[in-house]
């Protein structure tokens, strides 16, 4: 039924309008490229988009900080001296030491599993982010491809305008047509000519629109390989489930509760104490005897000791941990009921476009078209009026345009949904734990 119009599949490459039409072709230079299909912008965007190199440098970070969590202290070394005098007595004690702290109770190990559970959390928001940029690529290509098939309509809609005009002043010159048909026939053209215009216009934003969200902002305008009718398919029924359970940002919130789980557990073993040990050799100056010059010489040194957890047991941290974890816990609660709130209203309005898109196809515009034809036959038969064709001919391609844009609010709906309602590709990531959750 509406297939045969053509406007659906990189629309614009209709012919161009006659040049004694005196339109802008603003799309001229467009026509002469090769059409650009969807997975080429998604592969421009994973490749360019500066918000999954954020999200996989946050990555990184919570890797970095996991290894250096982990490391064993550094030991140290130095000089030590007691009891240094000099005259002609001498004597004293002059040496080197090392010194080692021994972490213990493995609180290494917990403290870099902190950050590795961090880490396991930024990996899921790569994916997240991965969903946010592609679903906005594609929802930005769909509503650059329903353009493009209303510059189409527009176009085909002006040449029957030009074509309307030409008629009515030959009807005219033979007395079938009346003055206020052929004026009422060139403010149709005069419409059409604009509407064209500024179709062309909207098109040209909405590729302009896309080609930034990928990260190439100076990509030639071309047009665009799409089919608007290939709904894609979604169960509506299981769809809410699906987002509240599967979503990344549901998944990232219960990796949030792991990693707070694990800095709980290693705030609770920091009152551990450490142990340190000290040890060195020092060369004693002192000498035996008054009357013996000989020196006491090279002798040895140790000392072991560790930090009492007194007063100090870490209580504080042990308590922001605690409370940590019980946000955490919220955080999923949160994440699930937000999500449910905003799927309702898209998963309603999806549901209505459908059904109005199924109308549109079916009934609407097969009644239209109809109704043009019979009334441009009665016309023919001077049965009716000129202008009762020139209105059931713009009808017709009202509701086309309408059509392409219910089509394209479908498109942009059923992507939020399938892509668990992330959008926003040049969102900037955030990292995981409680700093991210409270912004």
């Amino acid at each position: 039924m509406i297939r045969h119009l053509a406007v659906f599949v990189i629309g614009f490459l209709a012919q161009p309008l006659s040049a004694a039409m005196a339109v802008p072709d603003l799309l001229k230079d467009a026509r002469a490229r090769p059409p650009v299909a969807l997975n080429q912008f998604e592969q421009f965007a994973l490749a360019a988009n500066p918000t999954l190199e954020q999200a996989n440098a946050i990555v990184k970070q919570s890797a970095g900080r996991a290894r250096q969590a982990g490391l064993i202290p550094n030991p140290s070394v130095g000089y030590q001296g007691e009891q240094i005098r000099g005259g002609a007595y001498g004597g004293g004690e002059q040496g080197a030491f090392i010194q080692q702290d021994f972490v213990l109770g493995g609180k290494l190990g917990l403290r870099r599993n902190v950050y590795e559970q961090q880490r396991l959390s930024d990996e899921i928001g790569v994916t997240e982010q991965r969903y946010r940029v592609t679903g906005d690529v594609d929802r930005t290509f769909y509503a650059a491809l329903a353009a493009q098939a209303i510059v189409d309509v527009r176009h085909r809609l002006l040449g029957l305008a030009m074509d309307t005009v030409e008629t009515a002043h030959q009807l005219a010159n033979v007395g079938q047509a009346d003055a206020p048909d052929v004026l009422q026939a060139e403010v149709e053209s005069e419409q059409a000519q604009i509407d064209y215009v500024s179709a062309q216009r909207s098109y040209i934003q909405q590729f302009r629109a896309l080609a930034a969200l990928v990260g190439k902002p100076d990509l030639p305008l071309a047009p665009l390989a799409g089919d608007l009718e290939k709904l894609p398919s979604i169960n509506t029924d299981e769809i809410a489930d699906r987002i509240a359970n599967e979503s990344p940002e549901v998944k990232r919130a219960q990796q949030d509760v792991v990693r707070a789980e694990a800095e709980l557990k290693s705030a609770k073993r920091e009152s551990v104490p450490d142990l340190e040990i000290r040890a060195g050799l020092e060369q004693n100056y002192e000498r035996l005897a008054d009357a013996n010059p000989t020196r006491v010489g090279l002798q040895g040194f140790a000392s072991a000791g560790i930090t009492l957890p007194i007063f100090n047991r870490n209580q504080g941290s042990v308590a922001a941990a605690s409370a940590d974890l019980e946000r955490a816990k919220g955080e999923i609660t949160r994440v699930k009921l937000s999500l449910r709130r905003s799927i309702q209203p898209l998963l309603e309005t999806y549901l209505s476009e459908r059904l109005e898109e199924e109308r549109y196809k079916t009934e609407m515009i097969p009644l239209a078209t109809r109704a043009y034809q019979l009334y441009l036959a009665k016309y023919r038969h001077m049965a009716a009026a000129y202008p009762e064709v020139i209105v059931s001919q713009r009808t017709v391609f009202q509701l086309q345009v309408s059509y392409v844009n219910v089509l394209g609010d479908l498109w942009s709906n059923a992507i939020v949904l399938q892509n668990y309602l992330l959008t926003d590709g040049l969102t900037p990531p955030q990292p995981a734990g409680p700093s991210a959750a409270s912004r």
